[in-house]
């Protein structure tokens, strides 16, 4: 192989764990959790994939009526808690850590996803587009702009979720700040136009998500708590004027929590917005810097050697390469991932990816 990839099967301590290697799992929607409940197909998905330094799930609803995708699952109910015990346990007996990814869609979960609940966000602003609802491809709703009253509540549904997770065997949380979903609507000011103690500054912006740190951390303790952001990716309609500044400020903002990581997404999913935000990050965040997008085994060992991060996820690597870490060291093909399966319903595409043969 032209790179060394010793790097990538280093241990290292991420908060209060220590993972086996450098490969982690990065959060992948798919679907399949029928009702929002988790079931035993995804326990086999997810143990399929043990071998994962950290497997990150999926992101997971923090209460009800907050889905974007329509099989996404939750962390409110004791069913869900119940269910995801059945994938925690199987992955830990396999050998595995794993981190429940919570998250509040705002604006991206559409009212005919979700009984007509009306969407909310930092502020009234629709996302361009449309989004797939039962009734077909429709118009993303303008979102109710939340109170201060309701923006109480919902740290409160991030506190109990992170309750839920530990209860239900995880191992830690991730906070999802990225890809514009509730907690990055409040942090860029394209889609934050409050003109209170929640909006303008980056300090007012980042308000919403400092009472979540706050109250998950409180909870559950910092060790076991990842955030994870998104300087520069355009999804759901997203921007901000100053990315190089915001990723500097929140990087070393969130350093009071003592968290277990800080997760950056290097780029944008549609190439619209561009810049150098790894080294930002890495400058000022004290603690374990993990890095995503578009990584290739190479590229990852050598950024750890390198000392620019402590561990790289990988998406699609693992969607469709149960054994990811093994490949790697063997230097084996990768299976190619089947974008037409990303979020159907059943085994296909899901759990039938084959491992390398012997």
């Amino acid at each position: 192989m032209p790179t060394d990839t010793t790097p990538l099967f280093h241990p290292v301590k991420l908060g209060d764990l220590t993972i086996a290697n450098r490969f982690v799992m990065a959060p992948l929607t798919r679907c399949r959790a029928i009702n929002h409940i988790p079931n035993d197909l995804m326990a086999e998905y997810y143990t399929q994939r043990a071998s994962a330094g950290l497997i990150i799930t999926e992101c997971t609803m923090v209460t009800p009526q907050t889905s974007a995708f329509g099989n996404d699952p939750g962390i409110y109910s004791l069913e869900q808690v119940e269910g995801w015990k059945k994938v925690t346990e199987s992955v830990h007996q396999a050998g595995g850590k794993i981190f429940l990814q919570i998250w509040h869609a705002g604006r991206a979960a559409h009212p005919l996803l979700n009984d007509g609940k009306e969407a909310v966000s930092a502020s009234a602003i629709a996302i361009d587009g449309e989004t797939q609802t039962p009734e077909g491809k429709q118009p993303y709703t303008v979102p109710h702009e939340l109170t201060k009253e309701e923006i109480a509540n919902i740290v409160l549904d991030f506190r109990k979720a992170a309750a839920n997770a530990m209860a239900a065997g995880f191992d830690g949380v991730e906070v999802h700040g990225a890809n514009g979903y509730l907690i990055d609507q409040f942090l860029r000011d394209s889609a934050n136009q409050r003109t209170d103690e929640y909006g303008g500054s980056i300090e007012n912006r980042a308000r919403f998500l400092t009472e979540v740190l706050e109250a998950v951390t409180d909870e559950i303790g910092g060790g076991c708590v990842g955030l994870r952001l998104s300087p520069l990716n355009s999804f759901n309609s997203m921007k901000d004027s100053h990315p190089t500044y915001w990723i500097s400020y929140l990087a070393e903002h969130v350093n009071r929590f003592n968290l277990a990581y800080l997760h950056v997404m290097r780029a944008d999913f549609f190439g619209l917005q561009q810049a150098d935000v790894i080294p930002i990050a890495r400058e000022h965040f004290k603690g374990h810097l993990m890095v995503n997008m578009g990584y290739n085994a190479e590229e990852a060992a050598e950024v750890i050697a390198n000392n620019l991060a402590d561990s790289v996820a990988f998406g699609t690597g693992f969607l469709a390469n149960p054994d990811l870490p093994a490949r790697v060291k063997a230097g084996a093909e990768l299976n190619a991932p089947d974008q037409d399966t990303f979020y159907t319903s059943d085994a296909k595409g899901y759990t039938d990816y084959p491992f390398m043969k012997a």
